[in-house]
Order: structure tokens, then C-alpha cells, then sequence
């Protein structure tokens, strides 16, 4: 599909200086634009680019004022960013801007859904399923019975729904992700063995989640697992029975947290942290990358380590951590003297 800079100018509110005939088809670095590529000047370091790049089109700040001869076309916008991410969401809108049911697919009796349905091919929807207006279902997907889903929502391919999922509006599920798996339930039995728990309980997801690829979320026991609205999460994530995870949340990668632990809203949560169970994190903890959470966190809180402790106490431990070979040298040199 191709734009011309007057077509992005109009959809960024900006200023045409150059062709406004220039046509671009495809996205680039400043540093390898080619003819037929639009890209962007925003940071300073790479001013230079903009002389030299075979970009079509630019996308600059207002302030900008070539002092050299250039040749791309440029559309001047207030802030040069903030424009090209504007656009990079336009483009993927009409990139994902798909409608109709593919075959072969299955659509079991009693589904209701909305206006602009996209189902891909090979896709299952069990019984009983209520989906919104505009959701964009890909190829390869499993939607189990009695789950319900919001408006404008998109399950990329492979994604898999186990059944009484309740989603809801603007989410966004990433290929190979799981929604409503069973919990990890067995109960010891006196030989040895464990007897599986059942779990009857589901997933809610509320409105505006983002969950990244092959990420699972198991369903509860009794009740639910509750992802709070504007949650974020991250690719490879294991979220167990009964968790909730509270509004505005951002979890990175390789994070894995136990049964019915409640986190609190507005925290931000580095990569391969581990929770233990039944615990209760506060609103906006901060917890580093790799970090071992073993017990409650009151909000506001900042950790690091397993088990995690004050992130400054920890920064100020490290850098004897890092000198413990020559402190253990002194101690004995100190001992010698003693005696």
C-alpha cells in the first residue's frame, strides 16, 4: 500500500516541505532509507542522516532547518517522535485491518458475534461463545465454551482460550499464549501420590490487557485468576491459579508467580522475578530483574535479590559483595597481627 507525504501529513497534522507527490511504501531507519521508505528525525546524533539518506519522505520536528541541500521530503510536526509512533499504530491498524470468516474453521451452536469479525483459518469457537464487535481472531486459534469477549480485540496465531474466560474490551493476546489452563493442584496422598484438585474456577481479563507469546495463565481453583485492566505482560510468563494482578501493571519476561499471590496496581516487575504463594505486594513495588520474592511488600517498596531485599541496601551490599575476596584477605592478615 502506498501513501503520499500530502496523505501522512494530513494524518499527522503536519507541513509538507518538498514533493507533497512523494510516494513511500515502507519504513526505515534514517541511516538505510531507500527511495519508497518514509522514516524520521528525532534525535540529534543522527542529523547527518538527514543529508545523505535516499528516504522519500522524513518526518522532522518544526524546528528544523536543513544546512545543506537535502533530498528526501520532509513533513515538519511538533514532535517528530511522538508523529512516527502515531503513524507506526496507523500503519498496523490497517496492517491487521482484516474481515471475514476463512475456511475450513468451526463455529459451534449458540455463538453470537459482532460487527467486522475476523476468524482465520483452522480456527475453533466452542459453544456458547460471545464475542464483540471488530475482534480480529488468527489462524490456528482455540476459543473454548462460554467464553466471552469484548470489542476490538485481537488473539494473534495459535492463541488458546480454555472455556468461562471472561475478556474485555481493546486486549491484545499474542501467539502461542494460554488463557485458562488448570492451576497446579495435587494433594499429597499418604503412599506417596498426589491426587489432581480439580479446577473449576476461570480467567477474567479486563479491559485494555496486553499479554505477550507464549505466556500462561492458569485458571483458579475456585473462583478466578483476575488480570486487572491495563496490565501488561510479557512474553513467557506464568501466572498460577487465583493470582490477581492489579490495574497498570508491566511484567517483563520469565517472570513466574504462585498460587493466589495479589499484586497491586501501577508496579513494575523486571524480568525472571519469582513470587512465592499466597503473598500480597503492594501498589507501585518495583521489583529488579532476577529478583526472589518470598513475603509481603508494602507499596512503594523498591527490591532486589533472592530473597529480596531494599534495593539500596542491596546496590550498597554488592560493592562488598564484589570485594569479599580481598576483605576475607584482610580479616586473616588482621588475625596474624592479633596473634
Amino acid at each position: 500500500m502506498k501513501f503520499t507525504a500530502a496523505q501522512i501529513a494530513g494524518i499527522l497534522e503536519g507541513e509538507v516541505v518538498g514533493n507533497p507527490e512523494a510516494e513511500v511504501f515502507k519504513l526505515s531507519k534514517i541511516e538505510e532509507g531507500t527511495e519508497g521508505s518514509l522514516t524520521f528525525l528525532a534525535n540529534p546524533k543522527y542529523i547527518n542522516y538527514i543529508y545523505s539518506t535516499q528516504a522519500s519522505v522524513t518526518i522532522v520536528n518544526k524546528t528544523f532547518e536543513p544546512e545543506q541541500e537535502i533530498t528526501t521530503t520532509l513533513i515538519k510536526v511538533e514532535d517528530a517522535y511522538k508523529s512516527f509512533s502515531k503513524l507506526l499504530e496507523y500503519y498496523n491498524q490497517v496492517k491487521l485491518m482484516k474481515s471475514g470468516i476463512e475456511q475450513p474453521s468451526v463455529i459451534s451452536e449458540g455463538v453470537t458475534y459482532g460487527s467486522d469479525l475476523y476468524l482465520g483459518s483452522f480456527c475453533y469457537v466452542g459453544k456458547n461463545v460471545t464475542i464483540g464487535n471488530n475482534v480480529k481472531i488468527y489462524p490456528n486459534s482455540f476459543i473454548g465454551d462460554n467464553v466471552t469477549i469484548g470489542d476490538n480485540c485481537v488473539f494473534f496465531a495459535g492463541v488458546r482460550i480454555y472455556s468461562e474466560t471472561v475478556i474485555g474490551n481493546r486486549c491484545t493476546i499474542h501467539s502461542g499464549t494460554i488463557i485458562g489452563s488448570d492451576g497446579f493442584g495435587f494433594a499429597p496422598q499418604e503412599d506417596g501420590t498426589y491426587v489432581k484438585v480439580p479446577q473449576i474456577g476461570n480467567v477474567i481479563i479486563e479491559d485494555d490487557v496486553e499479554i505477550g507469546a507464549c505466556t500462561t495463565v492458569d485458571r483458579a481453583t475456585l473462583g478466578s485468576t483476575i488480570i486487572r485492566k491495563g496490565v501488561k505482560l510479557d512474553n513467557h510468563i506464568q501466572v498460577a491459579h487465583n493470582v490477581e494482578i492489579g490495574e497498570n501493571t508491566v511484567i517483563a519476561a520469565q517472570t513466574g508467580i504462585a498460587g493466589t499471590t495479589k499484586i497491586g496496581k501501577n508496579c513494575l516487575i523486571g524480568g525472571q522475578v519469582g513470587f512465592a504463594g499466597h503473598l500480597v505486594i503492594g501498589d507501585g513495588v518495583k521489583i529488579q530483574a532476577q529478583s526472589g520474592i518470598g513475603k509481603n511488600l508494602e507499596a512503594g517498596e523498591v527490591v532486589q535479590g533472592s530473597p529480596a531485599f531494599n534495593y539500596g541496601d542491596f546496590a550498597k551490599s554488592f560493592v562488598h559483595f564484589r570485594n569479599l575476596p580481598k576483605i576475607v584477605t584482610d580479616i586473616e592478615e588482621l588475625k596474624n597481627k592479633i596473634k
